[in-house]
C-alpha cells in the first residue's frame, strides 16, 4: 500500500471516529496523537482539513447526485469514503481523478459492503464528469 493510500486509510478512521463520537474531525485527530503511537501523515490531515473545509459544499453534491440515497440513508463508512473521495477528486489538484475515484473504490471493498464499490465508483464518477460545471 502506498503512503498515500495509508494516508487517505488513516484520514477515513479519524473522520468515521470523529462522526460516530460526535466530535469534531481536529478533536479525533488531537486525541489520536495525544492517546496512541500512531503516526498521522501530513497529508492525513490535509484530507481531514480539506473535508472540513469544503464538506457542506461536498455534502451538497453527494445528496444531490446520489440516486435514491440520502447522506443520511448511506452506511456511515460509504459517506466517509465518497466525502474522502469527493474532496480529492474535486479540489486536490496533485491527485489526478481517475485516481481518487480509484483509491475511494478500492477502500469501499476493503471497509464496507459487496455493493458498496459500484455505489462509491458510480457516484463519483458522475461527480467527475459534472466537475468543470460543479467548479465554475
Amino acid at each position: 500500500m502506498s503512503a498515500r493510500s495509508k494516508a487517505r486509510r488513516r484520514a477515513l478512521d479519524i473522520l468515521f471516529e470523529a462522526e460516530q463520537r460526535a466530535v469534531s474531525p481536529l478533536e479525533a485527530l488531537k486525541a489520536r496523537r495525544e492517546k496512541t503511537d500512531t503516526v498521522v501523515a501530513p497529508y492525513s490531515v490535509d484530507i481531514i482539513e480539506g473535508v472540513m473545509t469544503q464538506g457542506e459544499q461536498i455534502d451538497e453534491f453527494l445528496g444531490t447526485y446520489s440516486q435514491g440515497w440520502t447522506l443520511d440513508r448511506m452506511p456511515a463508512v460509504d459517506r466517509m469514503i465518497l466525502r474522502v473521495g469527493a474532496w480529492e477528486l474535486l479540489y486536490n489538484a496533485d491527485v489526478p481523478d481517475g485516481v481518487a475515484v480509484s483509491e475511494a473504490v478500492e477502500l469501499a471493498k476493503m471497509l464496507s459492503t459487496d455493493e458498496s464499490p459500484a455505489f462509491v465508483n458510480g457516484l463519483l464518477g458522475r461527480l467527475q464528469q459534472l466537475k468543470p460545471t460543479l467548479l465554475a
